[in-house]
């Protein structure tokens, strides 16, 4: 994938004394009265902002944050505590700038961030007067903000159109290169877990990865729908009939390229929904009629497990069973562990894959972890993103 780095345009001197226009995503939450609850955003920012300071750039860095209406400020849509708190991260006074959209005042060496963006009118439609007043702003516009990269707007897509130099800063640089490394040229062979309670939310990804991986795992009600598709009996289970012929569709796909899709042998069942359930290792073959599906069962997990250890390039969207009970966890714990244990390069991103691997610690382990969510999925159903497709056009033009 070509693109403009930022690394490199600061490495070359050529940020020194040049206004530079970033698009963080300091999207945090907040408490009822305005306080930050959790700033990992924020400090993600961190590093892009102290290039562009350090090369001698008059830094500017702007945010959505909530969702504001067009053309009406409110008290709570502000970016005043990010402010307060990039300040604190970065040891230094961080102005906050309203009506900015005509003009911004900052010198080489200072920093300014720029009222939430999403206030301004024509941003979320990316109406082409208000890019091109954006881009006047700037000498080089950098996109930092991977999480609004499935999404063509003023300040993430307009903006790098129609500016001088549009370029990927370090967040956005390490996400093209991770989804390139696993997706665009991956080691094979290339497994992929999709998960998740409905197949109808994911059925566009499991059609795109039917076509490139050589094994797909799926977990969670999604397997409940493949079981029904093979013809097991799946008791009370979550799942979706009326998505069966596209199941099997996914399931002909894999095998008429010599590739498949695993169906659990063994499942762990319950009677209730619920933390203190009893769980039953059973055979995939033996559900009964009152039955919860909520795990894979073990003999499964060790199977899959050893197909991940022997993996060139995983991909991981979503656990495989209930893993916020404890009862229920371990076919995500062992497929986690295999993960971390792999020689493969594995790329992991969904907010419950986020949270499996804090639970199992293997941050370390994993080779990368997509901070976007909505837009990981878009790539993952073989989207081209808006951000990166701006990006090489500029690269290459």
């Amino acid at each position: 994938m070509k693109f403009i780095r930022f690394s490199d345009l600061c490495a070359q001197g050529r940020a020194k004394n040049q206004r530079v226009f970033i698009r963080a995503d300091l999207n945090v939450p907040q408490d009822d009265a305005g306080h930050i609850t959790e700033d990992t955003r924020i400090r993600a920012s961190v590093p892009c902002i102290q290039m562009a300071l350090d090369a001698g750039a008059a830094v500017m860095v702007t945010s959505h944050l909530g969702r504001p209406t067009e053309g009406e400020f409110r008290p709570e849509d502000s970016l005043a505590p990010v402010a307060k708190r990039l300040g604190e991260l970065l040891g230094r006074e961080v102005p906050l700038v309203t009506h900015w959209v005509d003009g911004v005042t900052v010198q080489p060496g200072q920093v300014v961030l720029l009222e939430n963006c999403r206030v301004n009118k024509g941003e979320k439609k990316n109406n082409p007067d208000l890019a091109k007043k954006l881009a006047a702003l700037c000498d080089i516009f950098v996109h930092d903000a991977f999480g609004t990269a499935h999404r063509a707007e003023a300040t993430t897509y307009g903006i790098a159109q129609y500016a001088p130099i549009a370029s990927a800063g370090p967040l956005l640089a390490a996400e093209m290169d991770a989804i390139s490394k696993a997706l665009a040229n991956p080691k094979r062979p290339l497994v992929a877990i999709v998960a998740g309670s409905k197949v109808s939310t994911k059925l566009t990804i499991l059609q795109a990865l039917s076509s490139k991986v050589d094994g797909l795992i799926v977990g969670g009600g999604i397997a409940n729908t493949f079981m029904l598709a093979a013809g097991l009996k799946i008791g009370k289970s979550l799942a979706e009939p009326d998505l069966l012929d596209q199941a099997k569709a996914v399931i002909e796909a894999m095998k008429a390229r010599g590739a498949a899709v695993p169906i659990p042998t063994d499942v762990v069942c319950a009677k209730t929904f619920a933390a203190d359930a009893v769980a039953t290792v059973k055979a995939a073959t033996d559900v009964a009629d009152d039955d919860l599906i909520l795990d894979i069962g073990p003999e499964t997990a060790a199977k899959l497990a050893e197909q991940l250890k022997a993996a060139g390039t995983i991909v991981w969207n979503g656990p495989v069973g209930v893993f916020e009970f404890d009862a229920f966890a371990n076919g995500t714990k062992t497929l986690a562990h295999a993960i971390a244990e792999s020689a493969a390069f594995s790329i992991a991103g969904g907010g419950d894959t986020l949270a499996a691997i804090a639970k199992y610690g293997i941050e370390k382990q994993v080779g990368y972890i997509s901070t976007g969510g909505g837009a990981f999925l878009e790539v993952l159903e073989g989207k081209t993103l808006p951000a990166f497709e701006i990006l090489q056009k500029r690269a290459e033009g």
